[in-house]
């Protein structure tokens, strides 16, 4: 995790304290759970909320302060991170909390944790997501009718609107946000199951109660581990909601480039945007969001390859989550933040746009003459022939020639279609008369 790129509350979700006190409520309830079927004394489990709700109590903050410095150092000589942590936490509470993990096996402590912060994780980047589409689509229905240029190839195609644009930007997030619901609940699953998933020596139960607890659901097969399928699909998400980053980042970098510079990141006062050509305006912020895009799509293959694990459990998956869960969540959340500020602040030329349209002398009417043609008895071939050719003539002159005047004064072209006729068919408007068609597709209320 680099801080420049990290926002507070995701970070907070990954920090150790964060972490272990998880860990204790996996424990506390699962103990409570035990004590309800009577394997452990109801005493053993009140002890462990008494003295956490204390501590929780006595901190200036209302969380229960977790000595991290102290579990590292059992750790140094445990080498087990979980043995550790249940050696602090014996030493604060006392006799009773040998009661603490039986039957458990500590893969049930650390994958339901996971899952836990992978909830959160996703919580925030879901309310990321409603951000972002609130900001497009303000900017969308601002820009409805805003004509410009679509480009294929990166060449001048048919005209479009600004809007229509960050329209199709609304409806790839709008289903991203459905993905990453849908991934949310297949990771927040809980595992209380015991050394292979057997539940020998634990009752299901008390599975049922600790995901009771923490909004989870009952793993319905896990093997000592949550299987990893469900994390795959989880980054998965992650990585194609980074390539929709990308994407828009993408647009916008075109955009600004100078010979089109039809749109840019907003520039600050005192802003600078070179340290040796002061007229420099760059477009920093997506290219940012370009290079975020490319790190969160790097952790979906890691995440891929953790799906194949040895029999009912390995830990080749568990260095790499140690990476992959909080730079994939803290990078996605701070991309999403910015992308979320390019959007509202992006500085819009309509003039420009329309200068644009207007750069090639016509060329981008040339389909509805095509088609005119093709519909007063001329073959397509021939239709095809007439009007590239005069087309080739506007190109070659870099837009210096008119394709209207050109079409008007091709006698073959006149044949079969008068110049009026001619004419209405460079009307911009006529694209456009289905944009409001598009928005009630993208924008129901």
């Amino acid at each position: 995790m680099v801080p420049r790129y990290a926002r507070a509350p995701m970070t907070a979700i990954w920090s150790p304290e964060t972490r272990l006190r998880i860990w204790f409520e996996i424990e506390a309830h699962a103990t409570d759970a035990l004590a309800e079927l009577g394997v452990v004394p109801k005493d053993a489990a009140a002890a462990l909320w008494r003295w956490y709700d204390g501590v929780k109590a006595a901190s200036p903050d209302g969380e229960a302060p977790i000595d991290v410095a102290a579990i590292d150092a059992i750790e140094a000589v445990t080498k087990h991170d979980v043995i550790a942590f249940l050696t602090w936490v014996a030493e604060q509470v006392g006799p009773e909390a040998r009661f603490m993990h039986q039957g458990m096996t500590s893969s049930d402590v650390l994958d339901t944790a996971l899952a836990v912060q992978l909830a959160r994780a996703a919580d925030i980047l879901i309310a990321d997501l409603d951000t972002l589409l609130a900001a497009i689509k303000s900017r969308a229905q601002e820009h409805r009718y805003t004509p410009t240029i679509g480009r294929s190839h990166g060449i001048h195609a048919e005209p479009v609107t600004f809007g229509l644009k960050l329209a199709q930007a609304y409806a790839e997030f709008a289903r991203n946000r459905e993905r990453l619901v849908a991934a949310r609940a297949d990771i927040a699953t809980c595992a209380i199951s015991g050394a292979v998933g057997t539940f020998a020596n634990i009752d299901p139960r008390v599975e049922e109660h600790v995901a009771e607890k923490l909004g989870l659901s009952v793993e319905p097969v896990s093997t000592q581990v949550i299987p990893r399928d469900r994390h795959a699909m989880f980054f998965a998400t992650l990585g194609v909601i980074a390539g929709s980053i990308e994407r828009l980042a993408t647009e916008i970098r075109h955009l600004q480039r100078t010979e089109v510079l039809e749109a840019e990141e907003y520039f600050s006062p005192g802003q600078k945007g070179s340290s040796a050509m002061p007229h420099k305006r760059n477009p920093v912020l997506t290219e940012n969001l370009t290079g975020l895009a490319r790190m969160v799509r790097g952790y979906v293959t890691p995440a891929l390859e953790n799906v194949a694990l040895w029999h009912e459990r390995d830990i080749s998956h568990s260095s790499v989550e140690r990476y992959i869960g909080p730079d994939a969540t803290i990078t996605l959340d701070f991309a999403l933040a910015r992308l979320t500020g390019v959007v509202e602040k992006l500085v819009v030329y309509p003039a420009r746009m329309q200068k644009n349209l207007d750069r090639m002398g016509g060329l981008v009417h040339s389909q509805r003459v095509l088609l005119a043609l093709t519909q007063a008895g001329v073959s397509r071939e021939d239709s095809y022939r007439l009007v590239q050719r005069n087309a080739m003539k506007v190109w070659e002159s870099d837009g210096e020639l008119s394709l209207l005047e050109l079409l008007k004064a091709d006698p073959e072209v006149t044949a079969a279609l008068p110049a009026e006729e001619i004419e209405a068919r460079f009307d911009l408007d006529y694209h456009f008369k289905h944009v409001d068609t598009i928005f009630a597709r993208v924008f129901p209320s």
